[in-house]
């Protein structure tokens, strides 16, 4: 099996051997999981194109899936986005669940999903004052109607179930480099958040900061059409509302890792209308563990792992811009 540091080896050599081709602005972006213009699952420093002359854009539309069947389920989710001049963007997201297949743990993401609302400005173009500069952005996203985990184990703990509200509000830096010697799309950015795992993982117990970002390599293949590598990153809060009376020993807190995605987004290097992607995300594996009664004097219980088997989740997505 290939490593991530081979891998990336193999990338950069291949875009070396691409980069005189490479000289066509290409914008590689398109609708995120959450329905925001940018990677796989960050946001970038892009809005929904509009075409000149004009205030509004054609609309771009997106649908993802991410399959976390072992314990935390399918997810669907069906975006829709507006951009406003080439400054903002706004748009809605319905993510739809459907329940895991682990009788111990997929009870907490019984739901039927949530709503996500978003909007971003971008203050810099990238290359706006120089060939070197990035583009600014900011923006955010709340999710309301989100039940996972924190609204489970509400339930489970205090006998009502509960619907929380979360979101982020976010800065990003976005650079697209489309020469030699090598291209490249850089993003980072900075995020204060009270959702764990963008909701999926449930309320976090305070609004924190939180880094993000990730790197392409763009790729031109023929016919227009271009493939980017891509790997990103998301820090995530260190705890989640109500899942730490569950965890054994008494005040251990949950192991919540930072979610890591690698993809290829497959699209148009000129005036892209759409992108395909598919990748492998790191979410997370045992957050903890747990004490289950055994209803027997010796031992009286036993400690069970909270595995949520999600070290290796497979997504796809598609995004169309009219």
């Amino acid at each position: 099996m290939l490593t991530f540091s081979a891998l990336k080896k193999i990338a950069v050599g291949v875009a070396l051997a691409a980069a005189p081709f490479a000289t066509a602005r290409m914008n590689a972006q398109n609708l995120t999981l959450e329905g925001q213009t940018g990677g796989f699952i960050t946001p970038t420093a892009y809005v929904v194109l509009t075409a000149k002359d004009h205030v509004w854009s054609h609309p771009a539309v997106g649908y993802h899936f991410v399959n976390a069947s072992s314990v935390i389920g399918y997810v669907h989710t069906f975006s829709i986005e507006e951009g406003v001049a080439n400054r903002f963007e706004f748009g809605y997201t319905r993510s739809v669940h459907t329940k895991g297949n682990d009788p111990n743990f997929s009870g907490l993401w019984d739901y039927s999903g949530m709503n996500l609302f978003n909007a971003k400005v971008v203050g810099i173009k990238d290359g706006q004052f120089g060939p070197w500069t990035p583009g600014i952005g900011a923006g955010f996203i709340v999710r309301t109607d989100d039940k996972f985990v924190s609204g489970a184990l509400n339930q489970e703990l205090g006998g009502s179930l509960k619907s929380y509200t979360n979101g982020d509000v976010y800065v990003a830096a976005t650079k697209t480099w489309l020469h030699p010697p090598v291209p490249f799309l850089l993003n980072f950015g900075l995020k204060m958040t009270n959702a764990s795992i963008y909701g999926l993982g449930g309320q976090a117990t305070r609004f924190g900061g939180r880094l993000f970002g990730g790197l392409g390599i763009p790729i031109p293949l023929s016919h227009n059409i271009a493939a980017v590598p891509a790997v990103g990153f998301t820090q995530e809060p260190p705890q989640v509302v109500n899942l730490k009376p569950i965890l054994f020993p008494p005040g251990t807190g949950a192991h919540i890792p930072t979610t890591m995605d690698y993809a290829v987004r497959i699209t148009q290097r000129d005036n892209p209308h759409f992108a395909f992607d598919i990748g492998i995300g790191h979410v997370a594996g045992v957050i903890g563990d747990t004490a289950v009664a055994t209803g027997v004097p010796n031992p009286p219980y036993i400690l069970v792992p909270i595995d949520l088997k999600a070290n290796k989740v497979v997504g796809t997505g598609l995004s169309f811009r009219y």
